[in-house]
């Protein structure tokens, strides 16, 4: 597909845009973003990727158009036709609106995991914000030590998420998912598997992820992906058969939605 991006209502391709040096997007990090899968053109779920924009937006007090950045996205969805791959809407706090389409990353069947320590920023709480540097370090480090991804530990043994994905997990047969009161993000993907599996927070320490059964991740681009080791110990099954039926679940709940919208 062809990376087209929009800036404030004009389009073109995603590598000759431009924003001004000055904007503190990209001088702090300082502004909000969402990104949404693209299925035949159509984002999944874009009127809870848009609420949760305007959440993260308010609480980081930066003010922007909705409805100005709702048309311009629609805009360049339509010059781009029914492509499948990603939608990311970026608002800075220069004051520009920042539509990017992009082909989906290159997935495996299954992810490693390595754990990395990680302590959550309490003020950015619910905040998708554009300050992502940690999650990138998390990710490259968790790649030198040989894994595929990080799984984010806190200092005192706390497992929250992978940097960029929700992390779900079977114990004695039942799925769970680390607290949203951990300071996690408030993943939509993690929503709409909660919903269809019947999934219950729990928390879990880092010295439990030798007993557990099955784990996956779960967000926009990787829908579910199971998850085949973490910290070199390779688990039970691969997809088990509980990540096999949330992966179906989901995939099912996107065919009917897309087909509806």
């Amino acid at each position: 597909m062809d990376e087209l991006a929009s800036v404030n209502g004009t389009i073109g391709r995603a590598e000759e845009m431009t924003i001004p040096v000055t904007d503190e997007g990209l001088l702090r990090g300082d502004g909000v973003f969402e990104v949404a899968r693209l299925y035949a053109g159509r984002p999944f779920a874009w009127d809870e990727h848009l609420a949760r924009l305007l959440r993260s937006a308010a609480n980081v007090r930066l003010e922007f158009d909705l409805g100005a950045a709702r048309a311009e996205v629609d805009a360049l969805l339509a010059k781009a036709g029914a492509v499948d791959g990603t939608i990311r809407l970026l608002i800075t706090r220069g004051g520009r609106r920042v539509a990017v389409l992009a082909p989906l990353p290159e997935r495996g069947e299954s992810v490693t995991l390595g754990t990395v320590e990680y302590a959550p920023t309490r003020v950015l709480d619910a905040v998708k914000s554009l300050s992502y540097a940690a999650n990138m370090l998390a990710s490259r480090l968790a790649r030198e030590a040989g894994a595929d991804e990080a799984l984010l530990v806190t200092p005192d043994g706390r497992v929250l998420e992978a940097p960029t994905s929700a992390f779900f997990y079977v114990r004695g047969g039942a799925l769970h998912t680390p607290p949203l009161a951990d300071h996690i993000l408030d993943s939509i993907t993690r929503r709409h598997v909660l919903a269809l599996t019947g999934a219950s927070e729990r928390g879990l320490a880092r010295d439990e992820l030798t007993g557990l059964d099955e784990a996956f991740l779960a967000s926009t681009t990787r829908e579910v992906q199971p998850v085949s080791a973490i910290d070199g110990r390779a688990l039970p099954a691969v997809p088990g058969p509980v990540t096999a039926a949330a992966a179906e679940a989901l995939r099912r709940y996107i065919d009917e939605r897309t087909a509806a919208s």
